[in-house]
């Protein structure tokens, strides 16, 4: 979980870490075996996982980034793990 103080933004490496460390529970698989640049597919997420995924970052990040959340209609276009770290980095405003 962030240990950011609330304001605080997260550096993309740790969204990623977030973001894997996420996915490898849900799929139950190390976060070693979960490239950037691998879509969820190739990864065996289906739609129920990325449900799950999205709720695991809105618990994580919400009781730091009061207000966060994955809108439902942007779930569309989250195909890979880089897609999914980057709306989280934008959403959040957060450092390259």
């Amino acid at each position: 979980m962030p240990s950011e103080k609330p304001g605080e933004s997260l550096e993309r490496q740790q969204v990623l870490e977030l973001v894997r460390g996420s996915l490898a529970e849900i799929l139950e698989i190390t976060p070693e075996n979960i490239p950037e640049s691998a879509s969820f597919g190739d990864l065996g997420a289906d739609s129920l996982a990325l449900i799950e995924l999205v709720e695991a970052l809105e618990k994580d990040l919400g009781s730091d980034f009061a207000g966060f959340r994955i809108e439902d209609e942007d779930l569309e276009d989250l195909k890979t793990v880089r897609d999914a770290v980057d709306y989280v980095c934008a959403r959040l405003g957060s450092t390259p």
